[in-house]
């Protein structure tokens, strides 16, 4: 199954909606799809959605999810990413209105350096990107918080105690 998530924010992402319709319309795409759309006005007519989920309904469909695509956003990319999902992202993109700036080409384009995601950045790549992620594997996202602590802990017990 693939999972479609465009976020929280205030802004629209029609295009990557559309263009997921459009790949099954036209029989490139025969997985399952489930969109959380947001803020966007376009309803797709080839897959289910919901414009909001509560976080145990996220969870699910997440859970569910072999492929997660979704918006440039860091916390969208690293949640998928720490389930160990194969993640398609594509950056939203100012001309569209569907954000203020285009940061979210230098983000997607780190998280792709580092070898974690596909970055798509033009939505009519959207069928090769999904035929490509099936077949290749990632590297694993490996988190520094814990690192980042003990850190902030070490220091701590140095400086103050």
């Amino acid at each position: 199954m693939i999972f479609v998530t465009l976020g929280s924010q205030n802004f629209q992402f029609d295009r990557l909606l559309i263009a997921i319709d459009e790949l099954i319309e036209q029989g490139k795409c025969d997985d399952e799809v489930f969109a959380q759309t947001g803020y966007s006005d376009y309803e797709p007519k080839h897959f289910r959605f919901k414009k909001y989920l509560d976080r145990e309904e996220f969870a699910d469909m997440q859970k569910k999810a072999d492929i997660v695509i979704t918006h440039g956003g860091t916390g969208a990319i690293i949640g998928a990413l720490k389930k160990g999902k194969k993640v398609i992202a594509v950056p939203r993109l100012a001309k569209y209105g569907e954000h203020v700036d285009d940061h979210q080409l230098q983000l997607v384009g780190q998280f792709e350096e580092l070898e974690l995601l596909y970055n798509c950045h033009d939505c009519s790549e959207l069928g090769d990107a999904i035929s490509y992620v099936k077949e290749h594997e990632y590297k694993q996202y490996q988190s520094n918080t814990d690192r980042f602590v003990r850190d902030i802990d070490d220091y701590i017990t140095r400086t103050f105690l």
